[in-house]
């Protein structure tokens, strides 16, 4: 059962606004700079295309992407079939949405119970605020959840999650700082199947892509869930801070690498002027945008759609 009350930014009219607000740092400066720079009185020459390439490679949007862009931009200005720079913002936002459009795939919950969403990332990317709000949507779409304290590794990730649980009214399977993560995540899907909940989302310990040790953790909590359901976990949600920029791609690589990564939410993105790592993240990999994160509160965290993300920081049009 839906929420008609749930917030979306495809359906809210307000929630673009709030969206263009949050992220006023990558506008302020990708947007206003591109709308300088491409106006209708502004020929198409080298020099504006150097410039674009230089507003577009700050906003962390990439060099393979950006080289890409500004090709395109350049393509169609030696054929005349755009001779201004209002007509080469048209043809970016349309580029930049073919190639982010791709990514814009919400978290679909499958007809099988319980659905496992296991949920990894590095220190400090907002991982157990995230879980909490994944949760919250979730519960507001009528499903029955189940949390799962796997996080063992930080001293005070399970208090953490237990504050969240019982704000949520969501209930939490969890031992001990120290105990075994994969034996948490057992002895939860062994819970969520018992319990028939709808959804068990499993926390993980935040670790460095480069922790070989914790890596491995994380390898064997997949195992276990696979071992119990070869379907299982069936969605490996992968948290990544934008304020680290192309740092990202490597994060996502690592994870990828050793759990199969299903899906992205994309955090900090209201603190970072390089916003613009959605569509490097998009170019380079294809994967779902489950979520972004626009500020610390309970509603913002957003199902991604690709349109709003595009105007919002492409600010207005020349």
């Amino acid at each position: 059962m839906i929420n008609p009350n749930r917030d979306t930014t495809s359906t809210t009219p307000g929630l673009f606004g709030r969206l263009r607000e949050r992220l006023s740092k990558t506008t302020q400066a990708l947007g206003l700079g591109i709308s300088d720079l491409l106006r209708k009185d502004r020929p198409l020459d080298a020099a504006l295309l150097d410039e674009l390439e230089t507003t577009l490679l700050a906003a962390d949007i990439g060099v393979e992407t950006t080289q890409a862009l500004i090709a395109d931009i350049d393509n169609h200005a030696r054929r005349r079939e755009i001779t201004d720079g209002a007509a080469a913002y048209r043809l970016l936002r349309q580029d930049l949405l073919n190639i982010i459009q791709p990514s814009a795939r919400p978290l679909t919950v499958a007809n099988v119970k319980p659905f496992v969403v296991m949920v990894v990332g590095v220190n400090g990317v907002g991982k157990t605020t995230t879980i909490a709000k994944v949760a919250r949507r979730l519960q507001s779409d009528g499903h029955k959840l189940l949390l799962a304290a796997g996080d063992t590794f930080r001293a005070a990730a399970v208090e953490q999650l237990k504050v969240w649980s019982d704000r949520l009214n969501i209930p939490v399977v969890a031992q001990e700082t120290g105990a075994d993560a994969a034996a948490v995540a057992h002895d939860a899907l062994q819970a969520a199947i018992a319990r028939k909940v709808d959804v068990l989302i499993v926390d993980t310990a935040g670790r460095q892509h480069t922790h070989s040790a914790l890596m491995e953790e994380l390898k064997k909590i997949h195992r276990v869930l696979s071992k119990q359901d070869a379907t299982s976990p069936h969605e490996v949600l992968l948290v990544l801070d934008a304020t680290t920029g192309q740092n990202a791609l490597s994060q996502l690589k690592h994870f990828g690498d050793a759990v199969n990564v299903t899906g992205l939410v994309v955090t900090k993105l209201d603190g970072t002027a390089k916003g613009g790592i959605a569509i490097a993240i998009a170019k380079k990999t294809g994967l779902p945008i489950r979520y972004i994160g626009i500020g610390e509160g309970m509603d913002d965290l957003v199902e991604f759609n690709a349109e709003n993300y595009v105007d919002a920081i492409l600010g207005s049009t020349p």
